[in-house]
């Protein structure tokens, strides 16, 4: 999990079909270079920050390290909107601001933050594909809100629950502790109910200075825990190690900045269906470079579990789109 960014489930749902009578043959929209320059960043960068996330616990704590990351990068966010577009772009009402304050903690502290900790002790591509299945649990709650998720996409999220138990059953994906697991689970539901809740509460209009709030609480929300923790006492910043820092500036400019602009970017200049890929992409490539990198391993069950869970996340993408 990277940055705050709508689900494209609930995205596709929330645009009505038109009448049957007055829909018309659509020419088929070109896809440009531009487009595709975007969406190879948030393939990649939102890809790879799994692996940046594995590399700068290495040496760093993990809340201290993932609150400074969207501090830094919410701060940066917040002056670049007020330099382009003038101060007022950052003004909201109480109630918008409560609201982004909220989907940030969801977003950030628990949904990123507890897969900074869990990486701990979980290798990266296993994480990456635990929250895969992200989108399965937010038809869930769509059907917990009282909508009718299509057939296919319950077909998805049984298939995606399938291959989270093929991933966590003990023993199956090697020498894993069996609570950084969990730890990644729990983060996906609360990543989850942060992008079902975003929908339907008063957020600020303007989906950058949402995200800047966002990140910025959450940021807040994860340093205030790191020193419940206890997380500064022994901390040397001598002794952290000169890759983690390049990680945590990675995660920070490219992560946190350049992958989330180009996603909003897409979502206005793309086909959703095909911004949506990125939901199935990313696990790939996590594990690619979890492999390739650090060297992880890459099981027969870890390779089913996670083929599984793709396999459910295309199933929702696919029949979502034509619902």
């Amino acid at each position: 999990m990277t940055s705050p960014a709508v689900d494209p489930a609930s995205e596709v749902q929330a645009t009505p079909a038109a009448p049957l009578s007055d829909r018309t043959p659509a020419a088929p929209r070109r896809i440009s270079g531009a487009v595709w320059a975007a969406l190879g960043i948030v393939y990649v960068v939102w890809g790879s920050t799994y692996l940046g996330i594995r590399i700068v616990v290495e040496t760093m704590p993990p809340f201290l390290s993932a609150g400074t990351r969207f501090v830094t990068a919410g701060l940066v966010l917040a002056g670049l909107l007020a330099w382009r577009k003038g101060p007022q772009v950052l003004k909201v009402t109480p109630r918008e601001l409560a609201s982004a304050v909220v989907v940030g903690l969801l977003l950030i502290l628990g949904g990123n933050g507890l897969v900074v900790l869990a990486e701990t002790s979980v290798p990266s591509g296993l994480a990456a594909l635990l929250i895969a299945v992200v989108p399965a649990w937010v038809v869930v709650l769509r059907a917990c809100s009282g909508e009718r998720p299509t057939a296919g996409a319950v077909a998805g999220v049984l298939l995606g629950l399938a291959g989270l138990a093929v991933l966590t059953l003990p023993g199956l994906s090697g020498d894993v502790r069996i609570s950084g697991v969990v730890l990644v689970i729990v983060a996906t539901l609360m990543w989850s109910v942060g992008s079902f809740s975003s929908s339907r509460i008063p957020m600020p209009g303007n989906p950058f200075t949402a995200s800047a709030y966002e990140m910025i609480a959450g940021g807040l929300g994860g340093l205030a825990l790191g020193l419940l923790r206890g997380e500064q006492h022994g901390l040397d910043l001598s002794a952290v190690s000169g890759r983690s820092w390049v990680a945590l500036g990675y995660l920070i400019v490219f992560g946190s900045l350049i992958a989330f602009t180009a996603y909003a970017w897409l979502l206005q200049a793309a086909p959703l269906p095909l911004v949506a890929t990125y939901a199935y992409v990313n696990p790939v490539v996590a594990v690619l470079l979890g492999a390739l990198v650090l060297n992880e391993a890459l099981t027969w069950p870890i390779a089913l579990g996670g083929a599984i869970v793709v396999g459910g996340v295309c199933l929702i993408v696919s029949t979502e789109r034509r619902g």
